[in-house]
C-alpha cells in the first residue's frame, strides 16, 4: 500500500466526523468566520479586505459542502456545478 492509500484510510473516519459536525455546529462555524474576519479586517485597517471576503467565502462554502454530505462514505452531497448537458 503506498503513503498516499494510507493517509487516505487513516483519515477516513475524520472526515465523517468532520462532516457531522460540520451539520451540527455549521451556524456557530460560519459566525466564527465572520468574527474572525472582521477581526483581521481591522487590525489590517481594510488593506485586504478583498482578500479576506473571498478567503471567508470560500471557507463558508467549504463548511456548507461538509454539511450538505448525508452519508460520508457515499461521496454523496451537491454535486459540482457545470455545464448541463444538451437533452437528446
Amino acid at each position: 500500500m503506498g503513503l498516499l492509500d494510507n493517509l487516505k484510510a487513516k483519515l477516513g473516519p475524520a472526515k465523517g466526523k468532520v462532516s457531522g459536525l460540520a451539520q451540527q455546529h455549521g451556524d456557530k462555524i460560519q459566525q466564527g468566520l465572520d468574527k474572525a474576519a472582521k477581526t483581521v479586517d481591522e487590525k489590517t485597517k481594510g488593506k485586504y479586505s478583498d482578500q479576506i471576503r473571498s478567503g471567508t467565502g470560500k471557507a463558508k462554502d467549504a463548511v456548507d459542502r461538509l454539511a450538505d454530505k448525508e452519508d460520508p462514505g457515499s461521496g454523496g452531497g451537491t454535486p459540482p456545478a457545470g455545464p448541463t448537458p444538451p437533452a437528446g
